[in-house]
């Protein structure tokens, strides 16, 4: 396979609460990026569907019970960086000491005590519009960096307050404002020339609704049914994912690097998703 289908590089970029609601509300970015790739509305979080839990899940490729996060622990504590359920970024660090990694959110227990500390990642903690300004401006100084991800806060923040689902405008409309954020991040990465040679996700970590108008946690669909898709070399537009789950994330992102995936993760590459391999470092 020549390198033209080869990914040298992958983005990982999140909204927090988001469900598969994004079918409920206008995400005209997320909508025509997707259909160029691979697309599930019917992805499963993590149980419980906290945040937590589910993004300690997406990054460390290993169920809750395993990584032992919970939103009091990543605000509390840093993630230990010799546990046996590493994170990609970890992978990615021990593969190349010199690479460049960067974790971008606007929940900072995230990068306070989900991302581990001490192994050289780029990490900032905004909210989200100035989030996404950052990382604009990280990546036209840093084209060359190797993992990205991005979470951004706003639809969870909305559905807290307005509540989740369908019949909440105020909370499709964060999911709709984010989308435009999704906007300015993809646009960047395109008038850098990085998509032609990159893996990029996109997902939310859980819904909300399902049990509790204004919350969620539990495993009703609301709660439990997520949007993920990725788009990259050798993922031909319409491809279909099977089952997947949001903690299979890590293992897309960890084989699409050409990183080995840990015996000790949960996370699978979903059958037929990656035709691809990764560049070698120094293609």
């Amino acid at each position: 396979m020549s390198n033209a289908n080869a990914v040298s590089r992958v983005f990982i970029l999140g909204m927090d609460g988001a469900g598969s609601f994004i079918q409920h509300t206008a995400t005209p970015v997320i909508d025509a990026f997707l259909a160029k790739g691979a697309v599930t509305y019917d992805a499963q979080a993590q149980s419980p569907t906290i945040s937590a839990e589910c993004w300690g899940s997406v990054l460390h490729g290993v169920v809750p019970e395993k990584h032992g996060l919970t939103n009091e622990v990543a605000a509390s504590e840093p993630y230990p960086v010799e546990s046996p359920y590493p994170s990609v970024f970890r992978l990615a660090r021990k593969a190349w000491p010199e690479a460049k990694l960067a974790s971008f959110t606007s929940w900072s227990p995230i990068n306070d005590g989900i991302v581990e500390d001490g192994i050289g990642i780029h990490k900032e903690s905004l909210p989200d519009a100035d989030l996404v300004q950052a990382i604009q401006n990280y990546l036209e100084q840093n084209p060359d960096v190797k993992l990205l991800f991005m979470q951004l806060d706003e639809p969870d923040a909305a559905g807290h307050k307005h509540g989740y689902g369908p019949d909440s405008p105020e909370y499709l409309n964060a999911i709709t404002q984010n989308d435009v954020l999704f906007g300015q991040v993809l646009g960047t990465l395109e008038g850098l020339g990085l998509l032609e040679d990159s893996l990029v996700i996109l997902l939310t970590d859980h819904g909300g609704g399902g049990d509790d108008k204004f919350s969620h946690g539990s495993d009703h669909p609301m709660d439990k049914n997520v949007f993920w898709g990725c788009v990259g070399p050798g993922i031909e537009p319409g491809t279909t994912i099977g089952e997947i789950s949001i903690v299979d994330t890590a293992a897309v992102a960890a084989a699409a690097l050409g990183l080995d995936i840990p015996d000790a993760w949960d996370a699978v590459v979903p059958a037929g998703l990656l035709q691809t391999r990764s560049m070698p470092e120094n293609a």
